[in-house]
């Protein structure tokens, strides 16, 4: 079978580099939501109602998402056209720097509208490079995972997504605890985003050591038939692989807006049905951490019974956990609370999340133009569902005064992935080595455990 005589060394490092750097990236963008749910609104839009000031700081967070698919294009074009790994080290230095500068950002009370006109630039700045992050943080390692592990390895990558949610919620509950609520308002909220840049020096010193993927190589080998780099790669997938591009974007509709209204906006929820605001992020903290481990089992469970029925499975669970979820919330029992969380992140979203990465990437046959691919079909996606789900669920909100509206918007989210993925192809036998044709190879027998 094609694409299985790595050396496994190689793989391992290429998960590892690709964990950790997500995870230290991701901490960054991530930071920036946890933030908006808890002190941006006073801080950078303190003249306007609370509830008014909420969707602004969520407005800013959206700007964010926007701007992720230029990142996808870009970064997706010098991924395709110079490699991944230079790529993923610009994108991690970027991130890192504008993570720090938003540190050091003036509040409204200090330098007036220029606060969240710079705020906002800032947010642009992670969102690009967000946007470049995904798909080559993806690409380095299921480009370099045996056909048949494929599923498993790659899970790595988004373990590394979850984790830089964790770390960066469980470092502002740390700096909460350890400050008082005016010293948090004043200067403690800054820390995690001080904190950033030394995170990215060990990102990029680890990412450094990565080796290129086989993929790559071989689309840039003289000696290859594919070694014809495309001039456009973006042009040229949209015309020659537009199903994948649009099943890449349905597929991610249920799993990012999901994410994002049962972490980002359940915080905020949580806040104003009275429920303790630790309590609620603990829970979230606590869910992910959780996933991010459950994610690789995920990925190894679809080597075994395929990508599209794990994924689909993940999608019709989010359906029908959309009114429990808020339901579990609305009694502000502790309990039911970690319940509540843990089932949507760990079965509904981990199930989709940890099949992503290996379903997406084999959804592309031509490497030379897969990087542009997948970035432009995820990324698409994370503007409609993750960056506007906060502002449209905090709206539904205020207009019901009740979740009934939320869940339903959770619903049809989960519907329109469920019809994406239905109308995919099964991608577990194929191999992504080459480029310009597709290589179907036979499944193995049996896949050694996890």
């Amino acid at each position: 079978m094609a694409g299985t005589n790595r050396a496994p060394s190689a793989v391992r490092r290429a998960a590892t580099a690709s964990l950790v750097g997500s995870a230290l990236e991701w901490y960054d963008f991530f930071l920036y939501g946890t933030a908006a749910a808890l002190v941006f609104n006073t801080l950078f839009f303190p003249d306007v109602d609370p509830l008014v000031g909420t969707i602004a700081a969520f407005g800013t967070n959206a700007a964010g998402f926007l701007a992720r698919p230029l990142g996808g294009v870009v970064f997706g074009h010098f991924g395709d056209r110079v490699g991944r790994k230079s790529v993923l080290v610009t994108t991690l230095m970027i991130m890192g720097v504008a993570t720090f500068l938003i540190g050091v950002l003036p509040t409204y009370g200090t330098i007036g509208l220029w606060a969240p006109v710079l705020l906002l630039t800032l947010r642009v700045v992670q969102g690009i490079a967000a946007g470049g992050e995904w798909g080559g943080g993806v690409l380095i390692v299921s480009e370099q995972a045996p056909d048949h592990r494929r599923g498993y390895y790659s899970a790595w990558s988004q373990t590394g997504v979850g984790l830089g949610f964790v770390l960066s919620a469980a470092t502002y509950w740390l700096v909460q605890e350890l400050t008082t609520k005016e010293a948090f308002l004043t200067w403690g909220w800054r820390i995690p985003f001080l904190a950033g840049i030394l995170l990215t020096g060990v990102g990029l010193l680890i990412r450094l050591r990565v080796m290129e993927t086989p993929a790559y190589k071989q689309t840039s080998s003289a000696a290859s038939p594919a070694a014809e780099k495309s001039k456009l790669p973006v042009m040229e997938v949209l015309r020659t692989q537009p199903k994948a591009v649009l099943i890449t974007f349905g597929a991610r509709i249920a799993e990012n807006g999901a994410t994002y209204l049962f972490l980002t906006f359940s915080l905020s929820y949580a806040a104003k049905i009275g429920v303790d605001g630790d309590l609620a992020l603990l829970a979230v903290v606590v869910g992910m951490l959780f996933e991010s481990f459950a994610m690789p089992l995920w990925g190894a469970l679809s080597d075994r019974v395929g990508r599209r029925p794990v994924y689909l499975g993940g999608a019709i669970a989010v359906i029908s956990w959309a009114f429990p979820f808020f339901w579990l919330f609305n009694t502000r029992n502790p309990v039911l609370i970690f319940v509540a969380v843990f089932v949507a992140v760990v079965i509904c979203h981990g199930a989709m999340i940890g099949t992503q990465p290996a379903f997406i990437t084999e959804l592309f046959d031509d490497s030379r133009v897969r990087y542009s691919g997948v970035a432009l079909g995820h990324e698409t996606a994370s503007v409609v569902a993750g960056g506007f789900s906060p502002i449209i669920a905090t709206a539904l909100f205020a207009w019901a005064g009740a979740s009934w509206p939320v869940a339903l918007l959770l619903v049809a989210m989960g519907v329109i992935t469920v019809v994406s993925v239905a109308l995919a192809p099964e991608t577990r036998t194929r191999s992504v080595d080459g480029g310009g044709t597709r290589e179907e190879t036979e499944a193995p027998a049996k896949v050694p455990a996890v």
